[in-house]
């Protein structure tokens, strides 16, 4: 048997490849349809475009659950700047007029409502990528009436990459090559970002980070969060961990939380005194952008750890590290195809370069970069390697091709500079509708002292206040109970509202902590009609891997969102599925029932089993069946 699988394994390999990539984007036009954009006119600006590709785009979205791939250019959009005269940005910025000064601070203030509080800026090219031809003394007024325009509308500039400018911000490519044209023109990057009024507009970027036990995961978030270096025996770690046998075996089991805070101009926020770590309440006041770290556990013994932490987080990015002198092994390669079944940007750090030898880390590099770009994760491996790369990279980073490779040390600290620079830039990822009714996902219960019971997890979608009436549910028999949001706290500190995207804890009136569990979900009050849940639902699905064939009757441990549960297949629109197959299948859960919605991501695992869906619709009729039903559309 075993030399029988070894013969079946790299044709089944492929064939989950490529059902992962096709499966991949069926799922992306499943989530757009439930979070549907908005139906208006873009118009990309070369702000952050290579230059030879500056070129004005218009895409108009004619239809609500129109689906366009590319969603770089959602984040590249800017106001409408025609070539009319009166509205080149070169005169917006040279110009003395109060009228055109009003028109830039209004620029500035739409494009950071796009960028969810900051934007990057390039100075030195029009709307239409001709160049500004700008002096010194031209960008230095540009760059001065740019801050003002900046200060007026509460934000703050900081200069991320030079040309022709010189400084400690001037681009390598030109610092070390000498400019043939005397007459060089000035350019740059600039970054604005929003001051936070209240603590609910503070810019949040939340990450998970995985990858094979002893990669260096808790010790690189250690040297991250406190500042100062490791010392090659688990020194920065200590900190982050959470029980003791994680203190003595070195090894996380949990899923663990850091934040990492930027101020308005890109510094990172830590203690004067180097090894200390400030409290999250100090982060967050002291915060215009805060990165939320969630370490997940590497060893095989805790993958359902690993896969309830990285669903339930709703990651907008995914960290993969990789130790230089191990490679890409174990729980790595399943790491990485989670966060490609979720269809999370991704970005890996290779660590321990200071202690491998060079032919080592060529090897882990080649495998790397072949694993990405295989049929199943369609990457383009960028190495990052001098902060002109990184930045030029972060920037771009919204599309989903791209997949940034540092290589760093813990204990030498050799490129964690451009770790941090890239974290500070790293543009907003995510689709979450604001407009819609409130619904937040229980991640974690707590019983606070004076308090009461707490439940923490990430608000999908809407806007809640402290003091509104809201239901948490379902419990055991499917019901939900009335409660009131009694307050609001982001990252530890008090806030008004929470609203989609954001991840925030609520205090609740009269609810005992053995009444809530994770799973469950708070909804906004409604009349009519009450939440629906069900034990059965109907998903589409695609197998990755399983070792012979799936059939109805078949018991394996689902994951949706902060849900864990055990499921049985109660029906298949065929007599059996296998590796590769993409079948819809009705799923019912062992234990009671839940809240699901249309559009949820799904995972299911039994042993070396794993497949993935998304979740089509909620309840199954036994009479009709799923084969019938399928037949009939094929006749239809």
């Amino acid at each position: 048997m075993a030399t029988r699988s070894a013969k079946q394994l790299p044709l089944e390999k492929r064939r989950g490849e490529a059902a992962l990539s096709e499966f991949a984007e069926y799922v992306e036009r499943q989530q757009a349809s439930r979070y549907p954009p908005s139906s208006a006119t873009i118009t990309i600006t070369p702000s952050i475009v290579d230059a030879e590709d500056r070129e004005t785009t218009t895409v108009t979205s004619t239809a609500p659950n129109e689906y366009d791939t590319h969603e770089e250019l959602n984040m590249l959009s800017c106001l409408d700047l025609n070539d009319d005269p009166a509205t080149l940005l070169k005169q917006l910025l040279l110009s003395t007029d109060d009228d055109l000064f009003n028109t830039l601070s209004d620029l500035v203030s739409g494009r950071l409502a796009e960028g969810f509080g900051e934007a990057v800026f390039e100075i030195g090219f029009e709307n239409n990528g001709d160049s500004m031809s700008l002096g010194r003394a031209d960008w230095d007024d540009a760059i001065a009436r740019l801050e003002t325009a900046a200060k007026n509308v509460g934000a703050d500039c900081q200069v991320l990459l030079t040309k022709n400018v010189g400084g400690d911000k001037e681009a390598e490519s030109v610092a070390t090559t000498p400019v043939k044209d005397k007459d060089g023109h000035c350019s740059g990057k600039i970054l604005i970002r929003h001051a936070p009024i209240t603590p609910e507009d503070v810019i949040e970027t939340r990450i998970a980070v995985v990858g094979n036990v002893d990669a260096g995961k808790s010790s690189m978030l250690g040297v991250l969060v406190k500042g100062d270096l490791d010392d090659g025996r688990g020194k920065a770690r200590v900190n982050l961990f959470r029980h003791k046998h994680e203190v003595e075996t070195g090894r996380t089991s949990s899923v663990g939380m850091e934040i990492m805070g930027f101020d308005t101009m890109g510094k990172v926020v830590t203690n004067e005194k180097p090894g200390r770590k400030l409290s999250w309440e100090e982060i967050g006041k002291r915060s215009a952008k805060v990165i939320t770290f969630t370490d997940l556990a590497g060893h095989e013994r805790y993958l359902r750890t690993t896969v309830f932490g990285m669903l339930s987080s709703s990651p907008n990015y995914c960290l993969l590290m990789v130790a230089a002198n191990n490679g890409l092994i174990g729980m790595s390669k399943e790491h990485l195809g989670l966060a490609l079944a979720l269809n999370v940007p991704i970005m890996v750090v290779i660590t321990k370069i200071d202690i491998c030898p060079p032919h080592v880390l060529k090897q882990t590099i080649t495998q790397i970069t072949k694993i990405l770009k295989s049929a199943g994760a369609r990457k383009l491996p960028v190495f990052i390697k001098n902060r002109e790369e990184c930045i030029n990279t972060a920037t771009q980073f919204v599309s989903q091709r791209i997949c940034p490779i540092f290589q760093i040390s813990n204990v030498t600290g050799e490129n964690l500079d451009l770790v941090r620079t890239f974290l500070n830039i790293l543009p907003h990822h995510g689709r979450y509708d604001t407009s819609g009714d409130f619904e937040f996902q229980v991640n974690d219960t707590f019983s606070v002292p004076f308090v009461g019971t707490v439940v923490s997890g990430i608000v999908k979608s809407g806007v809640v206040h402290a003091g509104d009436e809201v239901l948490i549910g379902p419990d055991s028999l499917g019901q939900f109970a009335t409660t009131s949001i009694r307050s609001i706290q982001r990252k530890r500190i008090n806030a008004p509202a929470a609203s989609a995207g954001q991840s925030a804890s609520f205090a609740l009136k009269k609810i005992r902590r053995k009444d809530v569990r994770k799973g469950m979900v708070v909804l906004s009050k409604k009349e009519e009609p009450p939440p629906k849940v069900s034990k059965e639902f109907v998903a589409e699905v695609l197998i990755l891997s399983h070792a012979t064939t799936i059939k109805t009757k078949y018991q394996a441990m689902l994951h949706v969102g902060p849900v864990s549960q055990t499921c049985a297949i109660i029906d298949i629109d065929r007599p059996y599925i296998r590796t590769g197959d993409r079948a819809t299948v009705a799923f019912q859960f062992v234990q009671r029932p839940e809240y699901l919605v249309p559009g949820d991501r799904l995972i299911f695992r039994e042993g070396r089993t794993k497949g993935l869906g998304i979740v089509k619709s909620i309840g199954y009729d036994a009479k009709v069946g799923l084969a019938a039903k399928n037949s009939e559309d094929v006749e239809g």
